[in-house]
């Protein structure tokens, strides 16, 4: 299997993510890399409490391409911290901090450290829409249900095959 081309994207690191390492991927396969948190002195989300955590980083995403911030699954499972607005997206003509609103879903107040991965980020292509009005769609087998309208489980077969 070929690997994907890199793609360029110039990166800023702010004065206040000074010394801490540019986002890398964990893994050779891994989609997403991670984003630190760029903050000063520790940050507590209370139980409920959402916060704007800063990473640090600008970066300049190719025209034709946004890049996405994720929660990071283990932060979600073990602590129930995520991404608010999940995905934020980031526009290819925007120059500012990047920055991961962060909630805690949790029970108990969670302590966001420097230099702590805080969401993960990938950088995707996206397609440009051109509205072509109609007065009727195409028709399609699932039509117009929605909202858990395909069921929530598959039947299973026995053993048996029956």
């Amino acid at each position: 299997m070929t690997r994907p081309v890199p793609l360029h994207v110039p990166i800023k690191q702010l004065p206040h993510g000074a010394g801490l390492p540019l986002p890398a991927y964990a893994t050779q396969d891994a989609a997403g890399f991670d984003l630190l948190a760029a903050v000063s002195e520790p940050v507590t989300l209370k139980p409920g409490e959402r916060k704007l955590i800063p990473t640090g980083l600008s970066i300049a995403v190719p025209p034709g391409f946004e890049a996405q911030v994720r929660p990071r699954s283990g932060l979600a499972l073990k602590q129930g911290i995520t991404v608010l607005n999940s995905p934020g997206t980031v526009d290819a003509d925007y120059r500012g901090e990047v920055g991961v609103i962060l909630i805690n879903h949790g029970d108990a107040p969670f302590t966001i450290n420097r230099g702590e991965r805080i969401a993960q980020m990938i950088v995707a292509a996206y397609s440009r829409v051109e509205w072509v009005p109609v007065q009727e769609l195409p028709e399609t087998q699932r039509g117009a249900g929605g909202f858990g309208s395909t069921g929530v489980s598959t039947p299973q077969k026995t053993a048996a095959g029956d």
